[in-house]
């Protein structure tokens, strides 16, 4: 996806705006919402099972989060993080439970990122 088409779901990030530790990223052609550091939740406008709500957890973490929200399921691809589709009828309840979840620092929700590895520059010969 072409970095100057917006991602239609990013309204879900609206609700961070206020959070001095927000951080919005790209990532695989998606939105990613950081905070405290941590890597949330991700938005996802392409085809399925790219067209929704990441939740971004452990599995251990997954019984008590599908407890509450059953609508949430482990994403098909990223099978350690929750996903709802778009298309859900419960998607923008679950959207808002979500986003409020992040906000009170709910432990079951976020994740830490390894830190992206510098390249260097390249040392063989004629480079």
């Amino acid at each position: 996806m072409p970095s100057s088409i917006r991602n239609s779901l990013v309204w879900i990030f609206d609700a961070f705006e206020r959070d001095s530790t927000y951080i919005l990223r790209r990532m695989f052609g998606c939105d990613a919402a950081y905070i405290d550091g941590l890597l949330c939740l991700v938005a996802a406008d392409r085809g399925e099972p790219w067209n929704g709500l990441l939740v971004c957890t452990s599995q251990e973490r997954h019984a008590a989060l599908v407890e509450e929200m059953p609508a949430l399921q482990p994403h098909p691809v990223v099978g350690k993080w929750l996903y709802i589709s778009q298309d859900d009828p419960a998607f923008e309840i679950i959207v808002e439970r979500m986003t409020a979840l992040v906000l009170a620092r709910d432990s079951r929700v976020g994740v830490e990122t390894k830190p992206r590895k510098r390249r260097g520059k390249s040392t063989l010969p004629g480079t």
